[in-house]
């Protein structure tokens, strides 16, 4: 039995990651692509195999025999377009960061609830291999109790996209800071008991770069820096993960939702051991969970509680930096 899933537009992203990952998830049939252009979405069907295209994302909706939806739209749609779905009864895997604030992400998974369907945050590499190996390695004690992360995801800048428009829900904390915020909580299970961060802002009102500090009740303490400053045409990429112990420390430079043969070191006393990880398409990992989720009655991996604490950190950061005005 498979889920027939329909993609709420044409972005990039569904083009190089969700799509290739759709079509490798044994539990997936592409059924639906809808654009603002009726043309470019039938391009899509052609191309990629879908059996219905639409020029309109109500047309989308109101197809009976769409299960669920996945949302790519920039930021500051999410939330009008999710309830949308949901209020429709699809069920719905939308792009990170779910929402601009928490209050927003509360209403949404309100919105799951009331109409009986799973709403779920689309973070691809934490259904990583990858993940579940760094993950398994901190819960097996052998660096001891973890005290402090540091993690960073810094890109290239941008000549012309959304990420650099207020009004989108652009700047750095919002694209790239929530892979921080998200591998840092999913690896501390404590709340925040202070924030600090500072911010370089663009002309446009957007952070360019952010760093933050944050101590956790239980003691441990991280930090991230995130960035959209490297050269406009330059493709570089920075990427950042070090977990210090009691005992010991992890350090890794593997690339957020990297795939393919990737690796982490721990370091303990003299010693170094290199844990090795095969990673496949994260897209086709995550598409697969969430659409047990759907036909076994599981809980989707990025839960509504994971996805509410995660936005209200990002808020804090936030509003930390100056964000809000």
């Amino acid at each position: 039995m498979k889920v027939r899933w329909g993609i709420m537009g044409t972005a990039n992203i569904a083009v190089w990651g969700m799509i290739p990952g759709m079509k490798q998830a044994s539990n997936c049939e592409l059924y639906a692509i809808a654009g603002r252009d009726i043309t470019k979405a039938e391009s899509f069907r052609d191309r990629f195999g879908f059996t219905k295209a639409y020029g309109t994302y109500d047309e989308l909706l109101d197809d009976p025999e769409v299960t669920a939806v996945y949302i790519p739209f920039p930021n500051s749609l999410h939330c009008p377009w999710v309830i949308k779905a949901l209020r429709k009864g699809k069920h719905v895997l939308c792009e990170k960061p779910l929402g601009l604030n928490s209050t927003e992400v509360r209403q949404m998974f309100q919105a799951a609830e009331e109409n009986n369907v799973f709403l779920s945050e689309a973070y691809a590499y934490l259904h990583s291999p990858f993940i579940r190996s760094l993950r398994e390695t901190v819960s097996s004690g052998i660096i001891g109790e973890v005290d402090y992360i540091e993690t960073a995801f810094i890109t290239q800048g941008y000549k012309e996209d959304f990420r650099l428009h207020k009004e989108l829900g652009g700047g750095a904390m919002y694209d790239l800071g929530c892979y921080c915020t998200t591998m840092i909580m999913s690896l501390i299970d404590s709340e925040p008991e202070y924030v600090k961060a500072n911010a370089e802002f663009s002309d446009s009102g957007v952070d360019l770069m952010t760093s933050a500090v944050m101590r956790f009740c239980n003691g441990a303490r991280a930090s991230f820096n995130v960035g959209m400053i490297f050269g406009e045409e330059s493709n570089s990429r920075f990427d950042r993960l070090y977990i210090h112990g009691s005992e010991g420390s992890i350090s890794s430079d593997v690339e957020y939702n990297g795939s393919g043969d990737v690796s982490y070191r721990i370091n303990k006393g003299d010693s170094v051991i290199t844990k090795e990880v095969s990673v496949p398409n994260n897209y086709s990992l995550e598409i697969e969970q969430f659409g047990r989720c759907i036909l076994e009655g599981g809980t989707p991996l990025i839960t509504p509680e994971f996805s509410i604490r995660n936005s209200e950190l990002i808020d804090k950061v936030l509003g930390e930096i100056g964000f809000y005005g």
